[in-house]
């Protein structure tokens, strides 16, 4: 894990044969490891080596895999995904703290930004584990899973008394990325927008049937890339590049609903770029 913030590969590409190989002991090989710039927090680097270790958690996001995308058709909901969000929520909480915007942790409790991005960091990797059960309700199922990841992991990190105040702020940010979520807290809204900025080249978070032609997924496979920088009004930048104007539904459809409520409207700045050609993304279409 390194200590800048250029970023890594997050969708490695699989062959075919690959993707073809099913059994339980083939996907664990197909192991993603799980990374985002240290940053110089101990904790943060301590928390990553100690997810990369268990393989009970890899075992839950392969399970919610396969709810989401072979038994229901929907986008990616595993490793990849909870990677990338992650990294773009840690990219958010560190922008937003450099504009001297205090975390939950920080305000509440006077703990210290590196315990904030211990709380983003696992509430974005386990706000999906409860897709492991079923798609419906999973981000209450996944409270009760994260609780025992929660309870293995985090005392190694700290004390008793610390460890609950750091997991009731986990368990806060999962369950706010829902339908509704009402975040309270920083982490939390952080955590809610990374998970919906997952769109890119098709990466959709709203349901779509694979091979349909609804605007679901025409307008997912018009997002290019989504980029988080430092804004010029705004703490933070959000960038999505599309190559077709039908990917303004995703930004109107899942992206404001995600945002509306989050608690981070006011520091985000949020500009949608159409290449200067736009790219034909339907051949023929009939009813």
């Amino acid at each position: 894990m390194s200590d800048d913030d250029t970023g890594t590969e997050l969708t490695p590409q699989q062959s075919p044969a690959e993707e073809a190989a099913r059994d339980v002991n083939t996907r664990f090989e197909r192991r993603l490891e799980m990374n985002v710039p240290g940053r110089r927090n101990p904790k943060l680097r301590q928390v990553i080596s100690l997810v990369n270790e268990d393989e009970d958690l890899y075992g839950l996001w392969i399970a919610a895999n396969v709810n989401a995308v072979e038994r229901l058709n929907m986008s990616d909901h595993g490793p990849v995904h909870v990677k990338i969000v992650m990294n773009m929520a840690i990219r958010m909480l560190r922008l937003l703290s450099e504009a001297g915007i205090e975390s939950g942790a920080e305000q509440n409790y006077d703990l210290s930004s590196h315990d904030a991005e211990v709380i983003v960091a696992l509430a974005s990797l386990l706000h999906d584990v409860g897709m492991s059960i079923h798609r419906n309700d999973h981000e209450a199922f996944s409270l009760f899973v994260a609780q025992d990841k929660l309870r293995a992991i985090l005392p190694a990190l700290y004390g008793p008394r610390e460890e609950t105040i750091i997991r009731s702020e986990i368990l806060h940010a999962i369950i706010s990325h829902r339908s509704g979520g009402k975040p309270l807290t920083l982490e939390a809204g952080v955590v809610r927008i990374a998970d919906a900025l997952d769109m890119a080249k098709g990466r959709s978070r709203i349901p779509f049937e694979a091979g349909s032609l609804s605007i679901h997924s025409v307008s997912a496979a018009a997002v290019d890339s989504v980029s988080i920088d430092k804004g010029e009004l705004k703490p933070v930048r959000i960038t999505i590049e599309l190559s077709n104007s039908a990917g303004l539904f995703q930004l109107d459809q899942l992206l404001r609903n995600k945002l509306e409520g989050s608690g981070l409207e006011e520091y985000l700045e949020v500009n949608a770029k159409l290449g200067e050609e736009e790219k034909r993304l339907l051949t023929d279409f009939s009813l």
